[in-house]
């Protein structure tokens, strides 16, 4: 088991994500903490493998807690879940060399993509002998890309769909294809091609909506 630990002030989103880090095979939360100061001190003592840290905190924030655990030289790898959006905070972080950024709002799917790269990640660095560079390359930049995702049908890119998976992860509810196509940028019967890729893949699931004169209107949403 990989053991995390999750340092947030929220109560209510402690509760949250707590339960979708323990839904993910492999993953189990040994400790909470509700600052950076609680935090370093579970750190100390726990030893966990992973923390998952916010931002925004009393007493010692995200920023000031990750520092002091770069300057004490705990072997442990972080996430950052966050509302902070602004390029000077990324920036920090990852010059802090955290594995992976989830903004809030976010779904169940986002982070368990993060703890199943973030295991995956892992596992390989635990394997004895060499790695080549472009098995390098694809732990490094391409965590994020499934088996499925590596041999699409003949044109479609794996830009697009990315850009596609991670429109409707950003959406709490079901959307059209016109929709998708405004959020992402793409001609409406481009989009539409990926949609059906999706849910032919099991990714995507269909709500038909009725209502109004004429057919029904098919609304996607990740499944």
């Amino acid at each position: 088991m990989i053991k995390v630990l999750l340092i947030e002030d929220d109560l209510m989103v402690q509760e949250v994500n707590k339960e979708f880090i323990n839904r993910v095979d492999g993953f189990e939360v040994i400790g909470i903490a509700g600052n950076g100061i609680e935090g370093m001190e579970q750190i100390r003592r726990m030893s966990p493998d992973l923390v998952i840290i916010d931002l925004y905190m009393p007493m010692m924030d995200g920023l000031e807690t990750l520092h002091l655990l770069r300057k004490e030289s705990h072997p442990v790898d972080v996430i950052v879940i966050t509302a902070a959006s602004d390029l000077h905070t990324v920036r920090q972080v990852i010059q802090q060399g955290a594995f992976d950024y989830i903004m809030k709002p976010f779904k169940f799917a986002r982070i368990k993509q993060a703890l199943e790269n973030y295991r995956a990640f892992q596992n390989r660095l635990r394997d004895d002998g060499k790695i080549s560079q472009s098995e390098l390359d694809e732990l490094l930049f391409q965590k994020e890309q499934d088996e499925d995702l590596k041999s699409l049908p003949k044109g479609l890119n794996t830009v697009t769909l990315q850009k596609i998976i991670s429109y409707l992860n950003q959406i709490d509810t079901s959307v059209s294809a016109e929709e998708v196509a405004e959020g992402v940028g793409a001609a409406r019967v481009t989009v539409r091609r990926y949609l059906d890729y999706l849910e032919k893949s099991g990714k995507v699931q269909i709500d038909i909506q009725y209502g109004g004169i004429g057919r029904p209107m098919n609304r996607y949403r990740l499944s």
